[in-house]
């Protein structure tokens, strides 16, 4: 069978005495998208946190690549190729299109203007930017020059989703990529997904529509109470049973990894 890309085994992580996850399980395979979905207070925030570098998991093991790592914060995880868009989005409104792409990443010009007079090379960035957002198949963003707040929010999530996938090169995580978008622009992200998925990179989907959930997933992996209660697909539950497991109200299907 092939190898996880990305693997989580016995994470826990407590706040006194509260436990936020409990011998916490997931593996995502090469090529697949893999939903997690939950109740709130299900754990599946930390767990995303702490496969991300947001939180250190107070035990636990998170392989990548089938080598074990320890990230301390977000930066060690993007490092590793592990790129995350939390529901927040953390662009910035008052940026263009290519700075937002580049955020953190900022590309200096070649030579002494950019070693010494630390000017940035905005052309390069900008072409870079329209070639990322080409590749996904983003042809409504005619002007990669306009300010990230001047797009409407399934724009705004597309630069998100963009800046993820031109950067990861091992996982992209998305928390909540649909959220308070509409009907439209909710569909026109889920291509964003697929488009990635396609490109070569996994990706780790925290959402709370099912609809969307069932329409893109290939698994779908269910926290409970802190803990992974199975792994299911959309051709062998439907999304009442998915959501009878989540709640409690029906018995999970033993998982087989």
């Amino acid at each position: 069978m092939t190898a996880p890309v990305l693997e989580a085994r016995g994470l826990t992580k407590r706040y006194g005495r509260v436990t936020a996850i409990e011998s916490g399980d997931l593996e995502l395979y090469p090529g697949e998208i893999l939903a997690v979905i939950g109740d709130n207070g299900a754990g599946k925030s930390s767990l995303i946190k702490a496969l991300s570098g947001a939180l250190i998991p107070d035990d636990g093991e998170i392989y990548l690549d089938g080598q074990r790592v320890q990230f301390r914060n977000p930066m060690e995880a993007r490092e590793a190729g592990i790129e995350t868009v939390y529901q927040t989005l953390a662009v910035a409104p008052g940026l263009d299109i290519a700075d937002n792409l580049f955020l953190g990443r900022e590309q200096r010009r070649p030579g002494v203007l950019g070693s010494v007079f630390r000017m940035l090379d905005k052309g390069h960035m900008r072409s870079e930017a329209r070639r990322h957002m080409s590749e996904l198949g983003v042809g409504t963003l005619q002007n990669i020059a306009q300010a990230v707040e001047s797009l409407s929010g399934g724009q705004r999530q597309a630069v998100a989703v963009a800046r993820s996938a031109a950067f990861g090169s091992k996982v992209v995580i998305l928390d909540e990529p649909t959220a308070a978008l509409g009907v439209k622009e909710g569909n026109r992200v889920l291509q964003l997904i697929r488009d990635v998925r396609d490109r070569g990179l996994p990706v780790i989907l925290i959402s709370h529509n099912m609809p969307h959930v069932f329409e893109v997933a290939d698994r779908i992996h269910i926290q409970r109470l802190g803990r992974r209660a199975t792994v299911i697909t959309p051709q062998s539950h439907s999304m009442s049973e998915a959501v009878a497991i989540m709640t409690g109200a029906a018995e999970p299907p033993p998982h087989a990894a």
